[in-house]
C-alpha cells in the first residue's frame, strides 16, 4: 500500500519533472515561487554565510528569491529531520556539512537517512581548519602541544562545537595517531568556544579557519600551532601542517559545506542548481572578494562528486568514531 508521503513524494516529484520537460512555457515554472534554504545551524555561522551569498547570487539566475531559514537544534538533526520531510518539488534547499558524514556513527537511531532522503546537488566548499592554543598555553609548536600531552594525561583540553563537529574530530584524530590523553570539552557552537577559548577556559580547539578565529590569531590573542587541513593556508602560509610538522604522514580533517535537496526531486532541478551554484563559487571576482579572505575555499562539483565525497567521508569517520570509542549519544 502506498503511505501518504510516498504519494505526495511521486506527485510532487512527476509534477515538477512535467515543468521541466513539457515545453518552454513550462520548462520555466520552477521554481514557481521562492525557496527555501534551511540551515540546521545558528545565523552567522559559516552555513549561514555561504547560504545568504547563494541567495544573493541565485535570485537573478533563477528569477525567484531564495530565503534563508535557520533550524537549529540537537547539532543540526531538527533541521535537517525537517528537510528530509519536504516535498521534494525543488523549492526547498538543505545545506549540510562532514558533520552530517559523521552523524551515522555517532548515533545508532537517526530520524533520516543522510544519502537515501536527499538528492544530491554540489559540494559547494572546504574551509581549513587550524590548531589554536590560549597564549598561556606552554606549547608553541605542534610537536611541543603534542609533548605536553603525552607528559600530562588529560590535561591538555581542546573545546568543541559538540560532538561530531570537525573540532572534536581534529583532537580525537590526533589522540588515536599519536596514543595521548587529551580531555574533550563540547560547548554549544562555535562562538562558545571562540569565548571559552579567549578566556582561557578551554586550552585549545581545532578551529575552522574563518573570520571568527582569524582575527584573534593576527592579535596574538590566539596562537595557531598547525593546520589540521591536508594543506596550508594562504591566509597563514607560515603555519604548517599537522602532518609535516608532528610528523604525523597522513593527518588531516574535513572541514566543507554542501547543498542536497529532499529525495525524489526531479535531476533536472537538480543538475540545473549545481551548474548555477559551481558558476557562483567558481566565478573569480566573489573568490577574491568574499569567499578566499574568509577561509573558503571554493568547489562547486557535479552531484556525483558529491555523493562520492560523502560515502568516502562516511567510512573515513566510521573508522575514526570506532578506533577514538567515541561515545555515542
Amino acid at each position: 500500500m502506498t503511505s501518504r508521503r510516498e504519494f505526495l513524494t511521486r506527485g510532487a516529484a512527476a509534477l515538477a519533472a512535467a515543468a521541466l520537460t513539457t515545453g518552454p512555457a513550462r520548462a520555466q515554472a520552477w521554481p514557481s515561487r521562492p525557496i527555501r534554504i534551511i540551515v540546521p545551524l545558528p545565523p552567522a555561522g559559516g552555513s549561514d554565510y555561504l547560504a545568504r551569498i547563494l541567495a544573493e547570487r541565485l535570485l537573478p539566475v533563477l528569477g525567484q528569491p531564495l530565503v534563508v531559514e535557520n533550524r537549529v537544534g540537537a547539532d543540526g538533526r531538527i533541521g535537517i529531520e525537517h528537510a528530509a520531510r519536504q516535498a521534494p518539488d525543488g523549492h526547498t534547499m538543505l545545506f549540510i556539512t562532514n558533520t552530517q558524514v559523521v552523524q551515522p556513527a555517532l548515533f545508532a537511531k537517526l530520524p533520516y537517512d543522510i544519502m537515501a532522503d536527499f538528492e544530491p546537488v554540489s559540494w559547494v566548499a572546504s574551509l581549513g581548519t587550524v590548531l589554536v592554543v590560549h597564549p598561556s598555553v606552554p606549547a608553541n609548536s605542534v610537536k611541543e602541544y603534542i609533548a605536553l600531552a603525552r607528559s600530562k594525561p588529560n590535561y591538555v583540553t581542546f573545546g568543541s562545537s559538540g560532538f561530531g563537529s570537525p573540532f572534536q574530530l581534529g583532537g580525537e584524530l590526533l589522540k588515536t595517531m599519536t596514543g595521548v590523553d587529551m580531555l574533550h570539552v563540547p560547548y554549544k557552537g562555535s562562538g562558545q568556544v571562540t569565548a571559552a577559548l579567549l578566556a582561557g577556559e578551554v586550552m585549545s580547539a581545532f578551529a575552522p579557519l574563518h573570520s571568527a578565529f582569524l582575527p584573534h590569531i593576527q592579535s596574538g590573542k590566539l596562537r595557531a600551532l598547525g593546520m589540521a587541513s591536508p594543506k596550508r593556508s594562504p591566509l597563514l602560509p607560515e603555519v604548517p601542517t599537522i602532518a609535516e610538522a608532528g610528523p604525523l604522514p597522513g593527518y588531516a580533517v574535513d572541514s566543507w559545506f554542501g547543498v542536497v535537496m529532499p529525495a525524489g526531486t526531479p535531476k533536472p532541478i537538480t543538475e540545473r542548481l549545481s551548474s548555477a551554484i559551481a558558476a557562483i563559487v567558481r566565478d573569480p571576482a566573489l573568490a577574491k572578494e568574499r569567499l578566499l579572505p574568509q577561509g573558503w575555499d571554493p568547489v562547486g562539483s557535479t552531484p556525483a562528486e558529491l555523493v562520492a565525497f560523502m560515502k568516502a567521508g562516511i567510512a573515513k569517520y566510521a573508522k575514526l568514531v570506532k578506533d577514538a570509542k567515541i561515545r555515542v549519544e
